[in-house]
This record gives structure tokens, sequence and C-alpha cells, in this order.
């Protein structure tokens, strides 16, 4: 009987641990079923994914106690305790929340107001400092150039200045604000943009197409603001210090301090070139040499039921120089040596502050003065510049459908310079410009189904010239769920033009500046329509943002180079212009540790022009018609990151003279950059790489570069196709490969 037992008690043990279950369910997100979800049972080899019905099965499951993991790309992933009763199914539904970090982004560039990313009816692109620490550059110029659509254009080849093109429209559609204020004016999109310190910027807000309704009149093409870091989430110390070796030292560092009532951020930023080099061998520096430091301050005050205050000012103070390599500070404005040399300096104040009121009205203001003390040659360009601007606007929400804003504007403008532009009628006596320019604005937001968003905006500002100055703009948001999303916008725009502040070729090179008539102020009208995705899969999120926009021009001021080889003759436009065309960005997440992102964007940018012999197309300068960003990025073992940058730009058509030797349209070319990161736990990062690893550099730059001041230009046996000293032929940077290599350290506390 014993032998029997035991078999008995064995066959049954056998039997026990032989029983399955099994699992049942559904993944859901918001009520509604998730495909492509992976669902798994911890420390066993049960694993399925999800089809559109968002149901799983898993059968003959050892009976036991087991941890479920529920996870899915652009989730967060779900952990469940469970136990499966033997003989018996188990079933188990599952509610994923989806992740936040992009689609509850808060951006106030689109309405003036926080609003999530996702819930603003006027699409904006936001991009953080991790996104440009993929390649670290000295300044915010330089920086901008890895958005899609976004270009920095170099000017000069010489002294290296520039401005940024939104969607194939030149610098001065772009309007810059920091914290949301125009405190870079039009003097200062030249040189202005270098001075401010990476290390207080906490995001990059972009939006392409009209804003005029809010930001006034110069809102034409779009609109880039640098949103400041808030002291009091900033990190206590950090400091990022690297070097190139081509001798570039740029030391970027922040320090925050205060106490209850008053937190303080301070920002340094200093880079310092000063190591003439001509690779390309024509006579000329490849890369101005800069000493340039930059100091910005913010401070903000804690107040009474959360009302915000707070106060930033900066400094800038800049001295750069290009031009022959033999010239120094000596041959300053002579015509013996060539150089151009800049000196910046800039002051700047920006305010907030909330009323003490039961409504919601904010107060801004800023100011800043701008001088700069520069010779083109021998060719002086001395300037001054003050802006002041304060806004008054009220924040209301009417109801639950209604989010309205009203406000009032005031900008004064004192501008002052040794050109024509400050003449009197007679050429006899200097009369600085002084431009008011008061305005008042309104919005109303209007949510009228939970899916479906309305933005009616009108802006009126006078100007004692142009009179008065209407701005409206409409904007539509439909998302029929959290993965799709329909933006369309118009709006108008006006700007009137100062070319000797925006305009580099007015004050460079050897050509003569001609105004042939009154100039009128610039109109356009402006349309977008943006579409958003996210397209979940088993392996990967890929998210698409595709735009489409069109902008018209009337009266648009241009610069005819060809008319005349030593002539740049301005007038409006006896016709019109467009700026039209597509952009598309790509992201894809991984669940391995890469991250792949690419945008391609193709713009049309013409001019029909009548002579008097009928409308001619011109496509515009420095245009390219197909430009785009890549960048890709895997987390190895121990934190090593690898990141590789670039963009590629397609042909586009440059200034050149007649009989020129140089083509017209410059090549398809790609500046990458690879860099490796590693990362530790007491917040210290050091990093290293190649920029610009496929070595390109303009085959064609200056011409007559041996004769710049153009003593012997007249001379038809020395010179028989009558070429003269130009330095607007540029459509890249000339310096080549570089090794760079520095450090990054955040002190979270004290």
């Amino acid at each position: 009987m014993k032998p029997l037992l035991l078999l008995f008690l064995i066959f049954s043990s056998c039997c026990t641990f032989a029983q399955t279950g099994g699992l049942t369910g559904k993944v859901e997100v918001n009520g509604k079923a998730l495909a492509a979800a992976t669902v798994s049972l911890k420390k066993s080899s049960f694993k399925t994914v999800t089809p559109g019905s968002g149901h799983f099965t898993m059968k003959n499951v050892p009976v036991g106690s087991y941890e479920l993991t529920v996870s899915a790309v652009g989730y967060l992933t779900q952990k469940q305790q469970l136990v499966i009763v033997q003989d018996s199914i188990i079933s188990v539904d599952v509610a994923l929340e989806e992740r936040t970090d992009d689609l509850n982004e808060v951006v106030v560039t689109g309405t003036m107001k926080e609003v999530r990313r996702l819930d603003s009816p006027v699409p904006v692109e936001v991009y953080t400092p991790a996104y440009f620490k993929k390649n670290p550059t000295p300044s915010l110029f330089e920086s901008v150039g890895l958005i899609n659509g976004v270009r920095p254009q170099l000017n000069c080849n010489i002294c290296n200045t520039g401005d940024i093109h939104i969607n194939g429209m030149e610098g001065p559609y772009t309007l810059i604000l920091i914290d949301g204020m125009p405190i870079v004016s039009s003097l200062s999109t030249v040189y202005g943009l270098s001075g401010i310190p990476n290390s207080l910027v906490d995001r990059i807000e972009v939006v392409k197409g009209p804003a005029s309704s809010l930001y006034g009149s110069e809102a034409m093409g779009g609109v880039i603001n640098v949103i400041t870091k808030n002291p009091a989430q900033a990190p206590a110390f950090s400091i990022d210090v690297f070097g190139t070796s081509w001798r570039e030292y740029n030391i970027d560092a922040a320090l925050k301090f205060g106490g209850k009532k008053l937190q303080s951020l301070l920002g340094v930023n200093y880079f310092n070139y000063q190591h003439p080099l001509d690779h390309n061998n024509d006579g000329f520096t490849d890369v101005t040499l800069q000493n340039r430091i930059s100091i910005f301050n913010k401070w903000n005050f804690v107040r009474k039921d959360k009302r915000v205050a707070s106060l930033a000012a900066r400094f800038v103070n800049e001295d750069r120089w290009g031009g022959q390599m033999n010239w120094n500070k000596e041959f300053r404005g002579s015509d013996s040596i060539y150089g151009e040399s800049i000196y910046t300096r800039r002051w700047e104040l920006i305010g907030l502050y909330q009323l003490p009121v039961k409504e919601k009205i904010m107060a801004q203001f800023s100011y800043n003065w701008h001088n700069q003390n520069s010779w083109y040659g021998n060719s002086p360009y001395m300037a001054n510049q003050q802006v002041g601007f304060a806004q008054l606007y009220w924040d209301k929400e009417m109801g639950k459908r209604h989010n309205f804003l009203l406000g009032g504007t005031y900008r004064y403008t004192w501008y002052d310079d040794n050109t024509p532009g400050t003449l009197s009628a007679d050429g006899l006596v200097n009369m600085p410009a002084k431009t008011p320019l008061p305005g008042i604005f309104i919005q109303d937001e209007w949510k009228f189904t939970d899916k479906q968003t309305l933005l009616a905006g009108y802006r009126y500002d006078h100007d004692q010239y142009h009179g008065s100055i209407h701005s409206p703009r409409l904007a539509y948001k439909f998302s029929p769920n959290q993965k799709n999303t329909l933006r369309a916008s118009f709006g108008t725009g006006f700007r009137v033009v100062n070319l000797f502040t925006e305009d580099h070729a007015a004050l460079t090179g050897a050509r003569q500046v001609v105004i042939a008539e009154e100039l009128k102020p610039e109109r356009s009208y402006n349309g977008n329509l943006n579409y958003v995705t996210k397209i979940p899969s088993a392996n990967f999120l890929l998210g698409l943002d595709v735009t489409g926009f069109y902008s018209y021009f009337t009266n648009k001021i241009t610069g005819d180079f060809d008319q005349n080889p030593d002539q740049i003759i301005y007038a409006n436009l006896n016709g019109h212009a467009i700026s039209r065309g597509i952009s598309l960005n790509t992201d894809f997440t991984f669940y391995f540790p890469l991250k792949l992102l690419a945008g391609v964007t193709y713009a049309d940018v013409y001019q029909l022009d009548d002579h008097g012999s009928g409308r001619m197309k011109t496509t515009q300068l420095h245009a390219p018609k197909w430009s785009g960003n890549y960048l890709a990025s895997y987390t190895f073992p121990k934190d090593f990151v690898l990141d590789l940058t670039g963009v590629f730009t397609g042909t586009m058509r440059l200034p050149v003279q007649r009989n020129d030797y140089r083509p017209e349209y410059s090549p398809w070319f790609t500046i990458a950059n690879l860099q490796l990161t590693r990362k530790f736990k007491n917040g210290l990062e050091v990093y290293g790489g190649l920029k610009n690893i496929l070595g390109f550099i303009p085959k064609y730059a200056l011409i007559r570069s041996f004769d710049p001041f153009d003593k012997t230009a007249a001379d038809p046996v020395a010179n028989p196709n009558g070429y003269t000293f130009d330095t607007e032929y540029n459509y890249a940077p000339l310096q080549g490969r570089r090794v760079f290599a520095g450090l990054r350290y955040n002190l979270l506390k004290y």
C-alpha cells in the first residue's frame, strides 16, 4: 500500500504543477483600443503584441504569481501584479497614459498665453537646449541652423554677418523675441543674435507663418522666441566649456542665487577666436576673428497669489574683424589694406509685471540701446539705435469656450547713422529717425467643440508716415484624437525697410547704393496648413509634421544686383512676390535607445517684376529650393551617447557679376557633425567630436581679392570683364573639418 500511496502523491503533484491557466484582456487609451502595445509577463517567455482591436490572449501559462507589463512607444509603461489561478482564464484590462513630454509642453508664442502645445491653434515648434547640445555652437545664430526650414544665412564672406531665414524668406521677415519681447531690433539683427548665453535658454519656440496680429507689423514670415530659464527651476550652477582645433574657445556659465522673496540667475558667455586662417588662399581670413562677452541677469520676484514679476538685463560687447591676412587695427578705415572691423556695444532691459488686481492683467516692457562703430574697408558705418517698448494686455476666460485677449502696445524707435538714410531732403542736416508706433490688438480663442478651436485676431497700428496698419489673423484647429491634429491659419503683415540696418549689401563691397524712388511699405498675405500625426508600431513611434505655406507680397523692396554690376538699385517691386512650399518633419522613437529625426523643406521663392516689357520672373537670391536637417542619436551602455547631426542645402541663386566665372547657382551640399558624449551621475558630461566631417567648403568666394579697393578695376587690360570686388557671393561657411572637445557640469543644489 505504501508504494501505491507514494506513486499517487507523486502523480497528483505532477498534475498540480502541470496545471496551467490563461490571461486575456484589452489595452486602451482614453477608452479606445490601442494597437501595437507589447504585453509581457516578467521572468517568463510569454509576450504578445495587441492587434487593432487592442485585445490580447495568453494561453497555457503555468499557475503562479507574475508581474504584467504593458508598454507602447509614446505611452507610459503600466505594471500590475496578478496571480493566475489554475484551470481558469483571468481577464485584465489595462489603460495606458500618453507621455506628456511633448504633448503637454507649455508654449506661449502662438497665442501670447501659456497653453499646452497640443491645444494651441497655432503650430509651435519647441526646441530645448538638449537638442542643440548635440552639436555645440557658440551662438544662437548657429544653433537654429539645426531646425528644418530655419536657415542662418551668412551675408558677407569677410565679416560673417547674417540673418535668419524661415521657409525661404529673408531675415527681415523673421521677428526675434526674448521672453516675448521684440528686443532684437533691426540694427542688431546683424550682430545681436550672437550674444545670448546658451546657459540661460530654457527653450526656443518657432512659429512659421504670420504672427502680426500679436507681435506687430514685422512678424510677416515667422517668429523665433527665446524663452530664458526660470531662476527658481534652474540648476544652482552650470558651466559648458569647449574649444576647436581652429583655436575657437567658448565658455557658457550660469549661477543661481537669492532667497525666499527673490531668485536671481546670472549667465555669462565668452567667445574668443584670434587665429587668422586662409585655407582657400585668397589672401583673406576664412572666418571673422571675434572677441565677445555677454552678461545676462534675470530676477524673479515672489509675490502673493502667485502673481508674476520678473526683470532681466543683458550687456553685450564684441570686437570682430575680417579682411586681408596682413590687416591690423592700424589700417582701420584706410584704403591700403582691406579689413572690415566692427565694434558693437549693447544694453537690454526686459520686464514683466502682473497687476495686483483680480483680473489677469499683464504689463511688459523692454528697452535696448545699441551702438555700432564699424569700417568696411574705407567706408564708415556709425550707428546708434534706441528702442523702447511697452505692452499691457488683459487675459480673460469667458465661460468654458472663449479665451479672450485684449491689449495695447507702444514702440518708440530712435535711430541715427552717418548714411543718407538719416539726412534731410537737401542732404545738409542730420536728422535722426524718430518713429513712434502705437497699436492695439484683440484675440478670441473659441473652442466651439471639444475637438475644434477657432482663433480670430486683429491688430491696429498707426505709423506717422504710412497711417493706419491693419493686421488680421485667423487660425483653425481640428483634433479628432490625441494622435491627429490639423491646423490652418491666415494673416497679413506690414514692414518698412531700413536698408542700412537690414541689408548688409548696402554697406560692403564696391557697389554704389541707388534708391530709385520713395520706398513704400511692404504688405504680405500669408496662409499655412499644418497636419501632425503620431503612428505607433510594435518597434517605434513615428511622428509626422507636414506644413504647406504660401505668402504673397506687394510693394516688396528688393535690391537689383543684375541691372548694373557697379550698383545695387533699391525700389518697390512693380508686381508681386511669392514664397510657397511644403515642409516635412519626421521623428522616429524606438524601443531600444535610438532616436532619428529628419526634415525636408521645399520652397519656391520668386518675384514677378514689370520693367515695361512684361513681367519677368526672378528667383530670389540665397533661397534654396530644397533644404533639410537630420539627426541620429544612440545611447550605449555606461551612458555613452553618439550623435550625428547635419543639414543639407540644395542649389540657390547667388549674386554674380556680368561675365562672372563663378556659377550663378551653388551646388548641393551637406554639413555633417559627429559627437560622442560620456555622461556621469554627478552631473558631469565630457564630449568631443568632429564638425563638417565631409570637409565641404565653397569652391568660389571673393572676386578680385587682390584689389579690394578697385584701384585698377577700370583698367580694360588688367580687368577686361569689368569685375569689381564683392563680398556677397556666399552660400556656406568657409570652415572645413575641425575637431572639438568640451565638458559640461550641472550642480542641481548647493
